[in-house]
């Protein structure tokens, strides 16, 4: 009974509150379907998290570095995210081995739309700043990069780099970036209306013609890698790992590797990632004005990197000799493959001529390793 009243005694309202938004994730993921893989381990995470008593979350270095009396949620925390952030860099292997490169490297300038599409980081960036100059929030330099990283709608490149500059915010940057991904069909479609007219939604893109070589794809991760960590060195963890795991899957050597990157790997690493990003959120950490503010920021975030990609779309439509429908800008995002499926489905209600996915997945390829190289950039200054 004594243990069973002190669980009682010592939840707060707080942790109440923390227990419900984790139950209100689980039945999204359920439901819903909202990103399932992310938000349900997410979603229990939290309400272990917020139950009084259990010891789930102390870290080894609490104490004194024993592991047989830290619990097993702050292991986890604390050697795969805080001091050793080691798996999302595993998530980013299994991604690189999930990612078809071809839509990218048959049309390079797609790149442009999914850096344009990083504006959203940029906007989010300085606001976080601006609230923190006011007085409003506690928001440093180190806070608002971890803030403003949700513009990139990658979930492991969030992880990572809010673990290493703003551990405090980790839990809420994480979930706001998995939430709004799993909304982006919601998102998205408004602002892409918003910003361009019918005509615009209505063009016609030429489906994909260039069959891209196999030395091509073996080439594309290897010089990728080597230029993108040279220009920003801090970035090698992210992209190392993710272009990596594709040159597992285009080799055409290694089946074994690659099937256990695409499966075996990113499940289990999934599990555990999820499990301590959602254990990060105890009521203590998270239950402050300045969540609100995370989650405003965040979708400042997400809807200026859609307006930003549409917004390159349209410009490249005017100089390009080929038609560009603008609508493949908002894939620049990354929530893949999310983004370049409403890219596609929008484009279809415009025009049922059109079959835009093969081009939004450009960007979208794109949007991931830019968001990883912003990351770096963050990194090198703050980190």
């Amino acid at each position: 009974m004594n243990s069973i009243e002190l669980g009682f005694a010592s939840l707060t309202w707080g942790n109440a509150v923390l227990i419900c938004v984790g139950l209100a994730l689980i039945y999204l993921a359920i439901a819903k379907k909202w990103e399932p893989y992310e938000l349900l381990p997410i979603g229990v995470g939290l309400i272990l998290a917020n139950l009084p008593g259990t010891g789930l979350l102390t870290q080894p270095r609490e104490v004194g570095g024993q592991l047989g009396a830290a619990g097993f949620l702050g292991v986890f925390i604390e050697y795969g995210l805080l001091r050793f952030p080691i798996l999302p860099i595993l998530i980013f292997i299994g991604l690189g081995a999930m990612t078809d490169f071809a839509p990218l490297i048959a049309n390079p300038w797609l790149f442009l739309l999914g850096a344009a599409a990083q504006l959203g980081i940029i906007i989010a960036f300085f606001g976080a700043l601006l609230l923190g100059h006011l007085g409003i929030a506690d928001f440093g330099l180190k806070e608002a990069a971890s803030i403003a990283i949700i513009g990139g709608a990658d979930g492991p490149t969030t992880i990572y780099l809010t673990a290493q500059l703003a551990p405090h915010l980790m839990g809420i940057t994480a979930v706001t970036a998995y939430s709004y991904m799993a909304m982006v069909a919601l998102i998205q479609p408004p602002i892409i209306r918003a910003l361009t007219s019918k005509k615009e939604r209505q063009i016609y893109m030429r489906p994909q013609i260039r069959v891209v070589s196999k030395r091509e794809e073996l080439l594309f991760p290897i010089i990728c890698l080597i230029l993108v960590i040279l220009l920003v060195p801090r970035s090698a963890p992210l992209v190392g790992m993710f272009m990596f795991g594709n040159l597992l899957r285009v080799s055409g050597v290694v089946e074994r590797l690659s099937e256990a990157a695409q499966h075996s790997l990113i499940n289990l690493t999934t599990i555990l990632l999820m499990l301590s990003v959602g254990a990060s959120m105890p009521a203590e950490l998270v239950m402050h004005p300045e969540t609100l503010m995370v989650l405003g920021l965040g979708l400042i975030a997400f809807c200026g990197g859609t307006a930003g990609g549409v917004l390159m779309g349209k410009l490249m439509r005017l100089v390009s000799k080929e038609p560009i429908n603008p609508i493949i800008g908002a894939a620049g995002v990354s929530a893949v493959p999310m983004a370049a499926r409403v890219a596609q489905h929008l484009g279809q209600q415009e025009n049922p001529r059109n079959f835009l996915l093969m081009h939004a997945m450009g960007p979208n390829v794109a949007g991931v390793i830019g968001s990883a190289v912003v990351a770096g950039v963050f990194l090198s200054f703050l980190g």
